[in-house]
């Protein structure tokens, strides 16, 4: 087989030191290509510019060694600990360096390799590293006896190097990683030139290099400090086509799609207004206002509604469902359970009665005659505003007007129902609402197609919940407390992280707790509530605690986007340390929504409280919360993996790079507002990368 004429576009088996069989484990970390090859980026660099001299080294000191591996072995500690320890030897002298508990290495550092480690220096029978970091730089046999092994096994430290290490596979090291992109890098770059698909303003504007001179110093730093500036420009990259994505999907629905303009007399809106026994906040009037001004247009509106629990997102898509209906069109509401399509319901009612609007429900429990009238009305017009759940995009639902369609908690829907309703041919708006703030920079990742409000704060006068985080010696008072709140008639959720118990996780679980807590508070109805029960069942044991029948419910997370029950004022949350933050506080949520003050009361297993716990215990606002989640875990553990597989972000780290993210948002709705189908010839370049590089996710976003 004859081997491509662009390196860039061809396989990486035809690249120096690699070949099919290499290929085939290249292949498992995504590397098909050589432009792969050339985006596979280290994930963390060994500073090797000022490494110690061992016979320098002085008890106390951090420092970074290379040498070369003399002896090694495990050995045992009379408290059964098995410690890995490597004598290592450089021109100077040799120390031994010991990893305790980290037996396994003795299968992946071997006698004569050559070892980089960083470390503090103790004395434990003389002078002894520990290292926090280490690299095997180099071995002295290899495994396959390919040219590019053998230039891994060859490879000396230098003065001033800064060794690059790679995400491998099994079959694949990093340092065989190192070793082909050394062989190969030269052509790579040459093949790629002088394509910059930038110009050279934006770059000289953001102060970022030009993309060839940050691969190569990627790969290939001569100093730490020159890596993040390398970086952020990988990361600018990647963040504006994305946002170009979003800015076409955008454009693509606000061009192609024919909405409706919804100019009448505010009647409605300024009669609910009227009726409220409040004022709304500032952040509620910012998020109508931006919506209000949103329908009024042509194009069909795509919004994202963040808010608070409580901070008042419900009156927000009233008016909006009311501007709706004032302009001749149907509204709906559409809720992930049939609880909750109740709950918004009687809320409905309760808003509109003083307007003469009736809400229709419709959900999979509405039968008989309820469910014809319901149709017929929907059918006919008469129904102009509905609730329900995903029951309203059956087929045998047919809106005659549909103006606005409001989705409660997105993350329970798929894009399959935003689909069905954009394919239903009569665009209605569409009012995103989520009661689970995240970060704007997360918000304009996951969701750069919509617009985005956010309601930014609590009505006044609300009681802020007492949160308490506590450790295992507190939990009997803590349960007597719990007592004594059922014994006054109130309400209360205990949560566990495990519906059974588990031999591979140190953890309580519900079902062996919930015959604990009959037996603790046999004067009380106990219910279980897990996500293995039946639908009927769940919503059984739903209805029995929101009528006051059950006075504690022992759940799961399945509880965490729940009904309102104001009579429920305590939550108690177990190995807390196996949620994440935006769980807790979502959990905390469920109480709270009465006039009695309530508890969210939090244990943990460990010795002393995790940093989360710790915030969570110090925070209640929602976002503020999102942000030290982010800063906490990561963004990978937020990202996880998008539905068909691949990494959200690959480049860009949200904490960093937040002011490129925004540059990459305006630049990129920009264009596509000036330039929706990237026909000129300053944008084609943008086109082409695009088609080479996105066009998978592209086309999910013909779907929603």
């Amino acid at each position: 087989m004859t081997p491509p004429r662009s390196i860039l576009r061809g396989s990486v088996q035809y690249l120096k030191g690699v070949g099919p069989r290499r290929a085939e484990r290249f292949a498992k970390i995504d590397v098909h290509t050589g432009q792969d090859l050339l985006y596979h980026l280290p994930y963390r660099y060994e500073d090797a510019t000022t490494v110690d001299a061992i016979s320098d080294l002085k008890v106390g000191q951090d420092a970074t060694v290379i040498g070369r591996v003399v002896s090694k072995g495990v050995i045992p500690t009379r408290r059964r600990l098995r410690v890995f320890r490597a004598v290592i030897r450089d021109e100077s002298g040799h120390i031994e360096c010991a990893w305790p508990g980290r037996p396994w290495l003795d299968r992946t550092i071997d006698k004569g390799d050559l070892l980089l480690a960083s470390g503090p220096v103790r004395f434990y029978h003389g002078r002894q590293l520990q290292p926090r970091e280490h690299t095997v730089l180099a071995r002295v046999s290899d495994e396959e006896g390919s040219a590019g092994e053998r230039g891994a096994a060859a490879e000396r430290p230098a003065a001033g190097r800064v060794f690059p290490v790679y995400p491998a596979t099994e079959g694949l090291s990093h340092r065989q990683i190192r070793a082909v992109i050394r062989l190969n890098l030269p052509n790579l770059l040459a093949d790629l030139g002088e394509e910059e698909p930038f110009p050279g303003e934006w770059l000289e504007e953001l102060s970022l290099p030009p993309l060839a001179d940050a691969l190569r110093t990627l790969h290939r730093p001569s100093a730490v400090d020159r890596i993040e500036r390398c970086q952020r420009r990988l990361a600018f990259e990647e963040l504006f086509f994305l946002q170009l994505l979003h800015a076409r999907a955008r454009a693509r629905l606000r061009h192609e799609i024919r909405g409706v303009a919804f100019d009448a007399p505010p009647t409605l809106t300024r009669a609910l207004l009227g009726t409220l026994p409040f004022e709304l906040t500032e952040g509620q009037r910012r998020a109508w206002s931006e919506i209000e001004a949103d329908m009024g247009r042509r194009a069909p509106m795509n919004r994202l509604l963040q808010g608070d629990v409580g901070s008042g997102k419900t009156v927000v898509a009233a008016l909006a469902m009311l501007k709706a209906i004032e302009a001749g069109h149907q509204a709906a509401i559409m809720a992930p359970t049939e609880l909750l399509a109740e709950q918004h319901q009687r809320t409905f009612v309760k808003l509109l009665e003083p307007l003469g609007l009736e809400p229709v429900l419709l959900t999979g429990s509405v039968t008989g005659k309820a469910r014809e009238q319901a149709l017929a009305g929907i059918a006919d017009g008469s129904a102009r505003l509905v609730v329900g759940t995903h029951a309203l995009i059956q087929d045998s639902v047919d809106f005659v007007s549909p103006g606005l369609v409001v989705i409660d908690e997105q993350h329970r829907f798929g894009v399959e129902q935003r689909r069905r309703l954009r394919e239903s041919g009569k665009a209605p708006d569409a009012l995103v609402m989520s009661a689970t703030p995240i970060p704007r920079s997360l918000a304009l990742i996951l969701y750069g197609d919509l617009d985005l409000s956010i309601i930014d704060e609590l009505p006044p006068g609300r009681r802020p919940i007492r949160t308490a985080v506590r450790g295992p010696e507190s939990r009997d008072a803590a349960f007597d407390f719990l007592g004594d709140q059922l014994a006054a008639g109130r309400q209360a959720y205990v949560v566990y992280p495990l519906i059974e118990e588990s031999e591979a996780l140190d953890a309580r679980a519900a079902t062996v707790m919930f015959e604990q807590l009959q037996d603790r508070f046999p004067d009380v109805t106990v219910r279980l509530l897990h996500g293995r029960l039946s639908s009927a069942e769940k919503d059984d044991v739903m209805r029995s605690f929101l009528a006051g029948d059950t006075g504690l419910l022992v759940a799961t997370t399945v509880i965490e986007v729940g009904i309102d029950v104001p009579n429920a004022t305590v939550m108690v949350i177990e190995d807390a340390e196996r949620f994440g933050l935006a769980q807790l506080h979502q959990l905390r949520g469920r109480v709270g929504r009465g006039a009695e003050q309530s508890y969210c009361i939090v244990f943990h297993a460990a010795e002393t409280p995790s940093e989360r716990l710790v915030a969570f215990e110090q925070k209640t606002d929602g976002f503020e919360l999102a942000e030290e989640d982010l800063r906490i875990r990561g963004q990978g553990d937020l990202f996880g993996k998008e539905q068909h597989g691949a990494v959200l972000l690959k480049f860009a780290q949200l904490d960093r790079d937040y002011d490129l993210l925004d540059a990459a948002r305006r630049r990129a709705r920009a264009i596509v507002d000036a330039d929706p189908g990237l026909e000129r010839s300053a944008h084609r370049r943008f086109r082409h990368e695009l088609d080479l590089r996105y066009a998978q996710r592209e086309a999910l976003y013909q779907v929603g």
